[in-house]
């Protein structure tokens, strides 16, 4: 029998690489990058399902903001505080 739950959480630790290796190849995500808004994060990564009735596409992105916030908390990336773009720290 699946473990869907089990599965959703390997899906998120997926996800997680997928960000964390788009941001290492991305030149304007490195440490000393001007960083990227979370929606162009979103859409690189291939995770925008486009405008759907009752789920624009600016409304898919509000779990890439939890994940983003994750790995901020975990020291891996920083939001700057003045343009809002993401990079890594």
């Amino acid at each position: 029998m699946r473990n869907i739950k089990n599965e959703g959480m390997a899906f998120r630790t997926q996800i997680k690489e997928l960000v964390l290796d788009f941001l290492r190849s991305t030149e304007e995500c490195r440490p000393e990058g001007v960083g990227m808004a979370q929606a162009t994060i979103f859409r690189e990564c291939g995770l925008d399902w486009e405008d759907q009735p009752k789920a624009s596409s600016s409304q898919q992105q509000f779990w890439l903001v939890a994940l983003l916030y994750v790995l901020e908390k975990e020291g891996s990336v920083q939001r700057d505080p003045v343009s809002k773009k993401w990079r890594l720290k």
